[in-house]
Formats: structure tokens, C-alpha cells, sequence
């Protein structure tokens, strides 16, 4: 088997990887931030209408929430053992891994559309229904985009799972791509419980 040869501007794949993982973690730290600006404008509505926001939550479908939290969770640790399993080389196994994290994408975004039809059969729609159905909205949306883009990064994957451009040797570029996946992840822990425990 030969070993993929490095971009030319580096002086070698540790490095090239190295740099891609580097990318990614200041990637991802913009997005933190982007999410915190949200957090910290979802605390201040709260602290304003706490009442509102009460009556809310207790309106929302914590079944759906809380189903969508352990599909992402386990799609999390699929992803991870994908990046085990390339790293062991064994391309096969990492690619039905990577496949079933986003067909688990997918039941999420599946669960969250019949959860944004139920709120608009009862008349629950984004801007018109107070600050809580706003920022639900807003922030559940966004993270939804997040999903796709993942899903979208981790097809890209496969394709190079299969076209062996992802090996042992090159096992950064899946890692990355989990890295993306656990974010998400990460960001849905933190909406779970406020919009659907709290």
C-alpha cells in the first residue's frame, strides 16, 4: 500500500495534518462563539420573562427532545469509532460507521421537522409567538443547518473511504470531520435541557 504524499507547502503529512486539526479548532471556536452570543441572549429573555418561558417549555415535546439527544449521542460515538477503525485500517468497517452516523443526521432532522409541524398545527410559529418560540426557532434551526453541513462533510468521507483517499495514513481528514460531528453534539446538549427540561 502506498502512502498518500503530502500537499506541497508542507513539509510533511504529520505536519499537513497537524495543520488541519489546528484549522478545524479555530473553525470550531468561531461557532462557540456564535452559539454563546445566542446562550447569553436566551439567559437575558429568560431572565426577563420567566414566566412566559415556564409556560413555554411546558408546551414542548421534551419526548422528541429527549429521543433526539440519545440519537445524537450514539450518532457521536459511531463517528468515533469510524476514526478507530481507519486508524486500524480497516476502511470497510470506518465507512459503515460514518454511514450509519449520518442516517442517524438524518432521524434527527426526521424528528425535528415533525416536531416544528405539531408546534405549527398549533399555531406556534417563529416571531409570532413570543421570545421563547423565537429563540427555539432561531437556535434549534441553526443547529439543524449545523446537522446538515456535518452530514453533508461526512458523505464527502465516505467517498474517500471508497475511493481510498482516506487511510491510516491520512486518517486526519475523518478525524476532523468528527471533530465538526461532536460539536454539534455538543451544542445540543446544551439546547436539550433549555428548551425542553429547564
Amino acid at each position: 500500500m502506498t502512502q498518500e504524499a503530502h500537499a506541497e507547502h508542507f513539509e510533511s503529512m504529520e505536519r499537513q495534518a497537524h495543520a488541519a486539526r489546528l484549522g478545524m479548532w479555530v473553525f470550531l471556536a468561531s461557532e462557540v462563539l456564535l452559539f454563546a452570543a445566542l446562550f447569553a441572549l436566551y439567559a437575558t429573555y429568560r431572565a426577563h420573562y420567566p414566566q412566559a418561558f415556564q409556560q413555554a417549555i411546558s408546551h414542548n415535546l421534551k419526548t422528541y427532545g429527549s429521543i433526539n439527544t440519545g440519537v445524537l449521542l450514539t450518532s457521536s460515538t459511531l463517528v468515533a469509532l469510524a476514526v478507530h477503525a481507519i486508524r486500524e485500517d480497516r476502511r470497510v468497517r470506518s465507512g459503515l460507521l460514518v454511514v450509519g452516523t449520518i442516517a442517524l443526521g438524518g432521524v434527527f432532522l426526521a424528528i425535528k421537522l415533525t416536531e416544528y409541524r405539531h408546534h405549527f398545527a398549533e399555531g406556534i410559529y417563529p416571531g409570532g409567538s413570543g421570545q421563547f418560540w423565537t429563540l427555539y426557532y432561531l437556535m434549534t434551526g441553526l443547529h439543524s443547518v449545523h446537522v446538515i453541513v456535518g452530514m453533508s462533510l461526512l458523505a464527502f468521507m465516505v467517498l474517500g473511504l471508497m475511493r481510498g483517499k482516506i487511510t491510516r495514513g491520512t486518517s486526519h481528514r475523518l478525524e476532523v470531520a468528527a471533530i465538526y460531528w461532536h460539536l454539534i453534539d455538543v451544542v445540543w446538549i446544551f439546547l436539550w435541557p433549555l428548551f425542553y427540561l429547564a
